[in-house]
């Protein structure tokens, strides 16, 4: 199970749920990130990681912040239904990606007139609004923030709109201060846990267990997970401000960052592993020459910087 920059890997039969024990690994990242020097934590997870049992424990900490998905039980739906219009506010999404040239121009959709032509019945999202409420489960002494976001579904036959119906989708937090809108993005942002395990399986084979017995496998898991936090701290390491830098510099170092975590292996491998280097070694030094230009030469020095004086941004 991927947890933050790091992964815990569990290997068990394949008949177990994903979410059993969750809480005790979520412990486990918790003090990881304590003796990594991280001032604040945040718990992110979808429903099935809804600890409700744990979260007063988490929130008495003071540096945990946790934001789990709900299920849509009916008793939540019912308190959704009853929110007066006036407490929904739009939801707007940002754009997926900044175009940096020329929009382009968008092939013919050839879905929608053949769905209109066989009737089908055919779901489009008309808009989404968010609202909030206070919320105490069952196993939890206190109350939390709710965020409901509430879809807005247009059904239609043919080309005619049938009717309209909710959706309603449910987020608790012990976050008082964020935005509701910004609290949905930042659960939406989740699913780049999703992307992690996808690279532990297809990009460092971590889950390929080509080994006999379980030890053997469980050895390979984790050397395969250790090349993979390798990444995933290095670019955690990246300063993001110096002295004297322009706010463009520093925007320019937080994205870096951003690239450099979210990187596939296979890109990692060919762009930083695997760049030419001369090792020169004469008068008690040791000289790295790099031998060919590469954009990641500029971070991977200012890893290996921020990494010999341990320092934390």
């Amino acid at each position: 199970m991927p947890w933050g920059p790091g992964a815990f890997l569990l290997n068990r039969s394949g008949n177990r749920p994903s979410h059993e024990n969750a809480a005790g690994y979520l412990d486990k990242a918790i003090d990881l990130c304590r003796r990594g020097g991280f001032k604040s934590i945040l718990l992110r997870g979808d429903t099935d990681f809804s600890q409700t049992a744990r979260l007063d424990r988490w929130d008495a900490q003071g540096d945990v912040q946790f934001l789990f998905g709900i299920d849509a039980m009916p008793n939540l739906k019912l308190r959704a239904e009853l929110i007066e219009p006036p407490a929904w506010r739009p939801l707007a999404r940002p754009p997926r990606y900044a175009i940096a040239t020329q929009p382009r121009a968008k092939p013919p959709n050839v879905k929608d007139p053949i769905i209109a032509e066989r009737n089908f019945k055919h779901l489009r999202l008309a808009a989404e609004h968010v609202a909030e409420i206070e919320y105490q489960p069952v196993k939890c002494e206190k109350a939390y923030r709710l965020i409901i976001t509430r879809k807005t579904i247009d059904v239609e036959m043919g080309q005619e709109k049938m009717w309209q119906e909710y959706r309603y989708f449910f987020h608790l937090t012990n976050d008082r201060t964020t935005p509701a809108a910004q609290l949905v993005l930042s659960a939406n942002g989740r699913c780049d846990q999703e992307n992690l395990i996808e690279q532990l399986k297809n990009g460092v084979h971590a889950m390929k267990l080509p080994t006999v017995d379980l030890v053997s496998n469980w050895a390979y898991m984790v050397m395969a997970s250790l090349a993979w936090s390798l990444k995933a701290w290095w670019g955690l390491m990246l300063p993001e401000e110096a002295r004297g830098c322009s706010r463009q510099r520093r925007e320019a170092r937080r994205q870096q960052k951003r690239d450099v975590v979210r990187m596939e292996f296979k890109r990692f491998v060919a762009g930083v592993v695997r760049l030419p280097c001369q090792i020169i070694k004469g008068g008690r030094r040791l000289i790295y020459r790099l031998l060919s230009w590469s954009p990641w030469q500029e971070p991977l020095l200012a890893g290996v910087a921020a990494w010999r004086t341990r320092t934390q941004c």
